[in-house]
């Protein structure tokens, strides 16, 4: 039987997408032995490694077309990939030191599960529609943030109240456009995201409500966010704060992140 850290390290320096997807039932806390510094990047196969090509993300009006669906699912799939192995890096990273870092890892450890779930849903509808994962170019920008993240405080705010809180908006919004579209399939996927997402960004807001001693959650999410990251960037298409009032974020984050407005484009892009 593999010990925690070697499942742990394939996940994260394996040139194999299917070690990427090992189960992680078998996981001790108390076993991992932490590595020093953040890798600079994943370990992928050719074929899902980061690319410097860009395609244009497909507008809602076109994904009734199979091949920007499947761009788009890509695009998805990408994401869940990045969030297991930033999170996979966060529990080799962090200490484990009091009863706080544990219930925080074990809630990182509950939500790779999730990610892990998420990514097979995607690729397997790609699969339905004959494309694969990796037939688009894909790219790495969540994972040049890992580096960002050097405290637990960092991670909650960049990955769980940034990053996870837009794929709130993402994920609804998607949703509905595929059910407008009548794929009930593809719909019901980014509903169980969209559902899977309320907790994982109501971890992190839970454990920044520790940490921040006597800040209020909105100023100490700020303090955490490295330049040049806003709360803007945990805004998606269609932003909606009732998205945010389920993950128990408070009244006055609720207010504030709804309020919040700076030039970035993509949440003042049109649909």
């Amino acid at each position: 039987m593999s010990s925690t850290n070697e499942i742990l390290s394939r996940i994260l320096l394996s040139e194999s997408l299917d070690a990427k997807l090992e189960s992680l039932s078998n996981i001790d806390l108390d076993e991992i032995k932490l590595i020093e510094s953040i890798p600079l990047r994943p370990a992928r196969p050719d074929k899902i490694k980061f690319s410097e090509k860009q395609l244009k993300f497909p507008k809602a009006k076109s994904l009734s077309d199979d091949n920007k669906k499947a761009l788009a699912l890509n695009s998805f799939a990408n994401h869940e990939l990045l969030a297991i192995e930033m999170m996979v890096c966060a529990l080799l990273y962090y200490p484990l030191k009091t009863k706080e870092d544990r219930l925080f890892k074990k809630g990182i450890l509950q939500t790779i599960q999730d990610e892990q779930k998420h990514f097979s849903l995607y690729r397997n509808r790609m699969n339905d529609l004959g494309y694969d994962f990796g037939d688009f170019p894909i790219n790495g920008f969540f994972w040049y943030y890992m580096d960002k993240m050097k405290t637990p405080s960092e991670y909650s705010a960049i990955m769980s109240l940034t990053f996870e809180a837009a794929n709130l908006d993402f994920a609804s919004y998607y949703r509905d456009i595929f059910k407008e579209l009548g794929d009930e399939i593809t719909a019901d996927i980014m509903d169980i995201v969209y559902k899977d997402e309320i907790s994982h960004v109501a971890l992190g807001g839970h454990y920044l409500n520790i940490w921040k001693k006597d800040k209020t959650l909105w100023q100490y999410y700020n303090d955490c966010l490295p330049f040049p990251l806003t709360p803007a960037r945990s805004k998606g298409i269609r932003f909606q704060s009732e998205h945010r009032r389920k993950c128990n974020l408070g009244d006055d984050f609720v207010s504030k992140i709804t309020d919040y407005q700076d030039n970035f484009k993509i949440t003042n892009r049109s649909h």
